[in-house]
């Protein structure tokens, strides 16, 4: 059964019963084991636990990049088919992502605009391609005038501006990041949560933040779920869960919560 809203929309997406192993010796690793989660339109939800939790692992799957070996995984309501040309196409356009180091998911060899411009060309979406991305680039805080200038001429914060800007220049309705201010200075980190907080006002955006960083998750989701060994061990409300944690791996992330991001 789906559930809706209180509209009658199913929720944008919806997981239920996640597992996915990887084959290898043995009985080889289940890397999820379980795992259920929903994002509700305009939402966003953060997706926490330390390193091999099975955060990424739930990223692939939500990108449509792999299959779940066993659960469902729907999208607006219908199953998630990696194979539906028609669907994928669709589902390429409204979700895009975020990845964790811009020095190595921006393509060197390539120039600013052709950069943010590429989700434009691949989707076959029509329109004028360089007005959208002198629209995109100043979006994010950079001048429009960059296009001609390579990632390698630029800081970290700022090549993560220029990620940004090629992940909402096909106007997508969600957002996943993927530890997405993780590689950046701690200085440049607040701008891009900032950043991160005005596109999802800006633009209506959805959000899916993963991170092992609860801070990350406080400051910019409404809801949480919390992953240990590819299993929900808590989830729910972020203030919620921030203010009363039922599980101790949760307290044990909270007291780890850095400083620079309390308010």
């Amino acid at each position: 059964m789906t559930t809706t809203n209180q509209s009658g929309e199913p929720p944008i997406f919806e997981v239920k019963g996640l597992v996915k192993r990887f084959e290898g010796r043995g009985n080889g690793v289940k890397a999820l084991d379980g795992v259920d989660l929903t994002l509700r339109s305009g939402t966003s939800l953060g997706i926490v636990g330390e390193s091999g939790a099975g955060k990424s692992t739930i990223l692939n799957i939500l990108l449509g990049i792999d299959r779940p070996s066993t659960g469902t995984v729907k999208y607006h309501g219908c199953g998630l088919d990696i194979g539906n040309r028609e669907q994928m196409t669709r589902f390429r356009r409204e979700v895009q992502v975020v990845f964790q180091d811009p020095k190595t998911s921006l393509n060197p060899r390539m120039r600013i605009g052709s950069i943010v411009a590429e989700p434009l060309r691949s989707l076959k979406i029509e329109g004028d391609h360089a007005a959208r991305v002198a629209e995109v680039l100043a979006a994010v805080g950079l001048d429009p005038e960059v296009v001609s200038r390579y990632p390698h001429e630029f800081s970290g914060g700022q090549r993560q501006r220029i990620a940004i800007a090629r992940a909402i220049a096909s106007s997508p309705s969600v957002l996943l990041g993927d530890e997405p201010v993780s590689a950046l200075d701690v200085s440049v980190r607040v701008q891009i949560l900032d950043l991160f907080e005005s596109l999802k006002k800006l633009l209506n955006l959805s959000l899916v933040l993963v991170s092992h960083d609860l801070a990350i998750i406080g400051r910019l989701c409404d809801e949480i779920i919390v992953l240990k060994n590819g299993r929900v061990v808590e989830a729910g409300d972020t203030r919620s869960v921030f203010t009363d944690p039922a599980a101790a791996y949760t307290q044990r992330l909270l007291d780890s919560v850095p400083s620079f991001l309390e308010n």
